[in-house]
This record gives structure tokens, C-alpha cells and sequence, in this order.
């Protein structure tokens, strides 16, 4: 392990000793490229891999989303979710309370939300310092992440926090590079850019996918896109998950300070101890997760408000909805009739492929 750590270090410096110009890009570009490698071989060894999934740690999914909490050591992870969810997790004053993950649940809109309190994160735990590559593993597995941030230090927080995520190919409210990349048999790297580029060319792509021993591919730049942009599309093994960064012990600043801290993108300041706030966070969780209620009407009798299914808005048709109920409805499917935003008729008689909005009325009807 320790070979690889080294050989990054190594490249790590030679990038922050190499200035950025045009002659070099190709250079830095390649050992990116080299960086990015190595990272993958630190996430999962070679050879008999999964011997990092230490116990205690992954946790049974349930509930319709997962919220992972990542932060430093004693900023307020465990009063959060002791607070939100009422469980309890341990609290102290010193550092390392929480030595494995804590599950929670709290039911917001009608939908049931897992809520995780993961160990705190030391920096260079990408580089698996502490027990930062288990946490970050269970990380990845987050519909959303809520960073903890002390409020008096938070944006040197943030920055390591997102460099050690990012580390581990966690990419935080970032939307996937709109690359089109094909791997083919022969004909040599075909390179098509559909707006003009600033820093890759021809030969930059070539050095790159050289490096993964990649010579025969088709790549279409959709948008001005980075060397950086580029080896997250050939790893493929990047995720993208939203993150709320939560500013806890706000009751320790001053007002004006306060209204600067509303000014950082995808924020809220709260106080986990004096319950401050916590009306915005789940607000803004529920933004973030983008779920969507649908509520079912059993024949002859009123919909049922209490228990919505909760699906995710990118799979919200008919057949997602027949899915989540059971895998045989859809077989038996005849047509469903719909109440909602969703349609122009109340009630609407509608197929399989209808999607679905926000607080819909379905009635499935099936063949005899």
C-alpha cells in the first residue's frame, strides 16, 4: 500500500511543482491520468478485493432515500442526527465519539428517509488514513450527502472535505461530463469537438488515453471540457451525489456573520443543539433528493394520503410506480386512471408509460 501511496505523493508534487501553460498541459494531462489510476488500485486493491468492507460499518439500506453525514471530528454529526431522527448516538466533547456508522430514520412528507452518522473524516483519508475509506465507501452509497461544518472555520473545512471526496470519485453537485466516449476495435482515436476547447486537443486525448492503453476510441466534446472531465468519463466510475453543507453551532456567531454565511451556495447554518433551523434543512433535503408522492386509490374507496409510494423523479412512469407496489402488477397491467397535475382530465384512464407528478392519485386496473 505503501508503494502507492508514495507514487502519488510522487506525482502530487510534480503536478504542484509544474506550472499550467499550453507546453505542459499534455504532461499534466498524462499525469492526471497516471494519478487517477492509482486512486482506483488505493478504492479497490488488486486481488482478492472487498477486504475493506470492515464491519460495522455498511448498513442495511431501507426507506425510500439515503442521507449520509461526512464532517471532521466533533463538529455536531451525532447531536444532528440524535436531534433530527431521536436516536441515539453517542456524544461527547472529545474527538472520535462516533466509531462506526449510527443508522436513523425520520419520516418527512410521507416518505421515510435513512439518515447515517459516519465516523468523522481525517485528511488523507482518501489515502486511507483513520477509517476514511470505509466511510467514504459508504459515502458513495448516498442518495445525498449533508457536510457538517463548524461554523467558525467553515470554509478551510469544506475544501479539505471536498478534496478528500473527490479523492475517492465523489463528485458533489456536479452533473456528469457531457462526453461522448466508445471504445472500438480499430480505426485509430476519433476526436469530434462540438464547441471550440480550451484545454484539449488531438493530442492531449491521445496522451491521456494512451496512458489507459486506449487506441482505438470515439470521443465527441459536447461542451468545453478539462483534461479532468475527460478521465472521469474513460474511469467510469465516478458518482455523482448532491451535498447540503450544513453550518452547525450558528448560536456561536454574530448576526452579520450569519448573513454572510446565507450567501455560500447549497448552504444552511444551523444549531444542531438548540434545534435552530432545521426547518430549511429538511426543506432543502427534500429539494435535493427530488421524490416525488404518489398516492394510491384502491377501487371504490378514497386515496390513501397517509402512505405515499415515493419514487425518484428521473423514474416516475406508471410502470416505476406498478415496480415499487410489486413486480407482478405490471404483468397484469390494464390501464391505470390518474388524478393529478399530471393530467388534463380528472380522472384520466392513461398506459404503462404516463409519467407521473408530484402528488398524483393512481387507480391500476388490471386484466381479468
Amino acid at each position: 500500500m505503501s508503494t502507492i501511496l508514495e507514487k502519488i505523493a510522487a506525482i502530487e508534487s510534480e503536478m504542484a511543482r509544474t506550472q499550467k501553460n499550453k507546453a505542459t498541459s499534455a504532461h499534466l494531462g498524462l499525469l492526471k491520468a497516471k494519478l487517477a489510476k492509482l486512486r482506483r488500485e488505493l478504492i479497490s486493491p488488486k486481488g482478492g478485493g472487498g477486504g475493506t468492507g470492515e464491519a460495522g460499518f455498511e448498513v442495511a439500506k431501507t426507506g425510500d432515500a439515503r442521507v449520509g453525514f461526512v464532517g471532521f471530528p466533533s463538529v455536531g454529526k451525532s447531536t444532528l442526527l440524535s436531534n433530527l431522527a431521536g436516536v441515539y448516538s453517542e456524544v461527547a466533547a472529545y474527538e472520535f465519539t462516533t466509531l462506526t456508522t449510527v443508522p436513523g430514520c425520520i419520516k418527512y412528507k410521507g416518505a421515510k428517509i435513512q439518515l447515517l452518522d459516519l465516523p468523522g473524516i481525517i485528511e488523507g483519508a482518501k489515502d486511507g488514513k483513520g477509517r476514511g475509506r470505509q466511510v467514504i465507501a459508504v459515502a458513495r452509497t448516498c442518495n445525498l450527502i449533508f457536510m457538517v461544518l463548524d461554523c467558525l472555520k467553515p470554509l478551510g473545512h469544506k475544501k479539505l472535505l471536498e478534496h478528500e471526496l473527490e479523492g475517492f470519485g465523489i463528485r458533489l453537485n456536479k452533473k456528469p461530463p457531457n462526453i461522448y466516449y466508445k471504445r472500438k476495435d480499430k480505426g485509430g482515436i476519433n476526436l469530434n469537438c462540438m464547441v471550440p476547447q480550451s484545454e484539449l486537443d488531438a493530442d492531449l486525448v491521445k496522451t491521456i488515453l494512451s496512458e489507459y492503453k486506449i487506441h482505438n476510441a470515439d470521443i465527441t466534446l459536447r461542451y468545453d471540457a478539462t483534461s479532468d472531465d475527460l478521465i472521469d468519463v474513460i474511469e467510469g466510475n465516478r458518482i455523482y451525489i448532491p451535498c447540503i453543507y450544513l453550518l452547525n453551532k450558528i448560536d456561536q456567531i454574530s448576526i452579520e456573520e450569519l448573513d454572510v454565511i446565507y450567501k455560500i451556495p447549497h448552504c444552511v447554518p444551523i444549531s444542531a443543539h438548540h434545534h435552530w433551523n432545521f426547518d430549511d434543512l429538511l426543506e432543502l433535503m427534500w429539494e435535493y433528493l427530488k421524490l416525488v408522492r404518489i398516492y394510491t386509490k384502491p377501487k371504490g374507496q378514497l386515496p390513501d394520503y397517509n402512505s405515499p409510494v415515493v419514487l425518484h423523479n428521473e423514474r416516475t412512469s406508471i410502470e416505476d410506480f406498478c415496480n415499487k407496489l410489486h413486480r407482478s402488477i405490471a404483468k397484469e397491467f390494464k390501464y391505470a386512471l390518474v388524478w393529478g397535475s399530471s393530467v388534463k382530465h380528472q380522472p384520466q384512464k392513461v398506459g404503462i408509460e404516463h409519467v407521473l407528478n408530484d402528488e398524483d392519485v393512481v387507480q391500476i386496473v388490471k386484466k381479468v
